[in-house]
């Protein structure tokens, strides 16, 4: 009980009330929900938007800085893992149920519904891919990178406990370990439930929506319920019974898995037009990264209402998911320098992503585009399978996509109860038992009480919400590295001085 802090309690007892609440009158909840989702899109959008462009700005100025020889470790530290094995975690990294359920969803739906222009024709296929590279490339992975790279900096380098709290010591002092600490733990804690309870919601309707395609089990919220809880138990045997080397199996066996489901939708859809595409829409990303990471849409109401239901949205996911996603990229990266660890992580991910959704999104447009088929009139959680039904293997596509979902699922659910647990038992790397399995069980139970009172819709407004108060703590980290790279770079040339 000693490792236990009040962060704990103070987490476990507003997470209580949160579900409590959602239990007890959902359509309550939803409907505050939708008017302060509606509240932080059009008032806080163009924050969300400017601290996005900093922290890949921030990303990009450490790459040429000259703290980029600096180790995350002591000065003769080594990698723990060599490159290839490192760049496959970063890989499974950016792997998870929302690139499954996203894969064909958004690039059709952006398609139908583009941004800018008219839905339907050829440039809106081109704007479609640009737009969901935009929300899956580079500014997703500078926030997850930035984030990693101050969280395995004060671990390694500095050997101090692996808090959130603890990384703004320099600009905060001993208030760091105070009530200010306290309240910067929390909103992680909140941000990490939300970001992944949203995940978790994804993954249950779709795992619901592949079962039915295969068989006669209807597609509705009472086998997503037992989805979530046949999973919970998994995910709590897998953190309460040592069978962290099954899970380590399951991760390795996903990877495989996903690169082989990968190359065969590639190679019996409509290849050559999938390769096309993402060279030609890879170049225009790239060319357009900076207008379409700031644009905003002020003079046309729709637009920006596009904006804020998508961009918006992903810059709030990805900031509620970096404390989660930055200690697993922190907790492997132990011995890389500073320049290293920000290109590998900034760069192979995103290629992954763009990859990933070039072929899964380029074969829904396909089929849309040239075969006539309405693959963009079918639902978020089902156009996936829709299109698994136009090509050949469908049976073998849905099996391999179902194990895929699930054992993300299993996998995320398990790494974020350490992360809870971690985050609330003073940053111990070996949080007690019972506080793995309550935050496993309020993770499935905050998942359940956003489907329960709204569905994606309150999901998005959680995660938005949560991720604002965070966001402040994220820029403060960044400029808190900053400080005390330099006090490093100062001391070491004085060192050097003497020396001579």
């Amino acid at each position: 009980m000693e490792k236990v802090s009040k962060v704990f309690w103070i987490s476990i007892v507003m997470a209580t009330v949160f579900v409590g609440w959602g239990v007890v009158a959902p359509d309550q909840l939803g409907e505050i929900m939708d008017k302060t989702k509606v509240f932080f899109l059009s008032s806080f959008g163009w924050f969300y938007q400017l601290s996005a462009t900093f922290f890949l700005i921030f990303a990009i100025f450490l790459i040429f800085s000259k703290y980029g020889r600096i180790r995350l470790g002591a000065d003769d530290d080594k990698p723990d893992f060599n490159r290839t094995t490192w760049f496959a975690m970063l890989f499974s990294a950016g792997m998870g149920i929302g690139l499954l359920f996203f894969g064909v969803s958004e690039p059709i739906s952006h398609f139908a519904s583009p941004p800018i222009g008219e839905g339907g024709t050829g440039e809106a296929a081109k704007v479609a891919m640009r737009y969901t590279y935009l929300h899956w490339g580079f500014h997703a992975w500078a926030i997850y990178a930035v984030i990693a790279l101050v969280l395995a900096y004060y671990k390694f380098r500095k050997k101090q406990p692996g808090l959130m709290s603890v990384t703004l010591t320099p600009l905060l002092g001993k208030r760091s370990t105070g009530i200010i600490g306290t309240i910067i733990d929390v909103v992680a804690v909140f941000a990490t439930i939300f970001g992944v309870a949203a995940s978790l919601g994804l993954g249950a309707a779709q795992i619901n929506s592949g079962l039915s395609y295969i068989s006669n089990i209807p597609n509705d919220f009472s086998v997503q319920l037992i989805i979530i809880a046949i999973v919970t138990v998994l995910f709590i045997l897998s953190a309460g019974t040592g069978l962290q080397k099954g899970i380590k199996f399951l991760s390795n066996a996903n990877l495989v898995l996903a690169v082989i489901l990968l190359i065969l939708f590639l190679f019996i859809g409509p290849t050559r037009f999938v390769l096309d595409l993402f060279t030609t829409t890879l170049g225009s990303y790239i060319q357009n990264l900076p207008s379409m990471g700031l644009r905003l849409a002020p003079f046309n109401d729709e637009n920006a209402l596009w904006i804020q239901n998508w961009t918006i949205f992903y810059w709030a996911w990805w900031i509620a998911w970096a404390p989660f996603v930055g200690t697993f990229i922190a907790r492997v990266s132990k011995g890389r320098t500073v320049r290293e660890f920000m290109i590998a992580v900034l760069i192979i991910p995103t290629l992954v992503c763009a990859f990933w959704f070039a072929v899964f999104g380029g074969t829904g447009i396909y089929f849309e585009f040239f075969e006539g088929l309405d693959v963009s009139g079918q639902s978020l959680e089902t156009v996936l399978f829709f299109v698994y039904q136009q090509l050949p293997l469908t049976g073998l596509l849905i099996i391999v996509t179902l194990m895929l979902i699930t054992t993300f699922f299993v996998t995320s659910a398990d790494s974020a109860t350490f992360v809870l647990g971690m985050q609330t038992a003073h940053g111990s790397l070996d949080p007690p038992l019972f506080v793995k399995v309550t935050w496993g069980f309020f993770l499935s139970a905050s998942a359940v009480v956003l489907m329960l009172s709204g569905g994606l819709n309150t999901m998005q407004t959680a995660i938005i919400v949560s991720a604002f108060p965070l966001t402040f703590v994220l820029i403060a980290m960044s400029f808190s590295i900053l400080k005390d790279f330099n006090i490093e770079m100062k001391y070491n040339k004085k060192l050097k001085i003497k020396s001579k």
